[in-house]
């Protein structure tokens, strides 16, 4: 059984939502970010970085115990594992792992910083709130874009991609983005959210 270290956050749903999908078994262990657990040696030993998710796979490929940190190599992990989610065909497989980087390197961090400059920063910061809600407009006009074009990120298969990116859309309201003026984000985003194994992975940890 995998054992699942998260916290109710979009990268530590992402991992919740993946297990729930492919249908693993796991144990969810709390990491209470806001209490400073992800500090503690315990969870150090686990992950340096100190950041959740985190996974302890005890049958890893080599049939020995994988620890793994890293969403998006958790998710790329576990679709090896399971032969789902990730195509297995060339032009797929690629597709779908420029989407996922697309959402760790401008989704993730550009969603990631106007949610700290409009919710917890303790002093206002206008040039910060311009240049990070301008760009997290911009990264919606390219996901409506694409998914004008095909169903999902990578094409008409579900894949990663879309696990990865969805938890991080589910708090547009956080970043203060009217997803009707998205309508093609926002088709993908009530289909995604119709998954039984959607709504079962955003609870976790519960």
């Amino acid at each position: 059984m995998i054992e699942l270290y998260t916290w109710g956050t979009p990268n530590g749903r992402k991992a919740s939502i993946m297990l729930e999908e492919v249908g693993l078994p796991y144990n969810v262990h709390k990491v209470d970010i806001g209490k400073g657990d992800q500090f503690k040696p315990a969870y150090v030993a686990i992950n340096p970085y100190s950041k959740i998710p985190a996974i302890i796979d005890p049958e890893g490929p080599d049939g020995k115990p994988l620890t793994l940190f890293e969403s998006g190599a958790i998710l790329v992990y576990l679709s090896g594992k399971t032969g789902k989610l990730l195509p297995a065909a060339a032009r797929g497989k690629y597709l779908t792992l420029q989407w996922l980087m697309f959402q760790m390197g401008a989704v993730g961090p550009f969603f990631g910083q106007v949610h700290h400059f409009l919710r917890a920063a303790k002093v206002e910061v206008p040039y910060a709130i311009e240049r990070y809600v301008k760009e997290k407009d911009r990264v919606y006009g390219v996901l409506d874009r694409r998914l004008g074009e095909a169903r999902y990120l990578a094409g008409d298969e579900y894949t990663i991609a879309d696990i990865a990116t969805y938890p991080w859309v589910a708090r547009h309201e956080w970043h203060q983005t009217d997803l009707n003026l998205f309508p093609n984000v926002k088709r993908w985003f009530d289909a995604i959210g119709a998954r039984p194994a959607v709504p079962r992975g955003m609870a976790v940890p519960g």
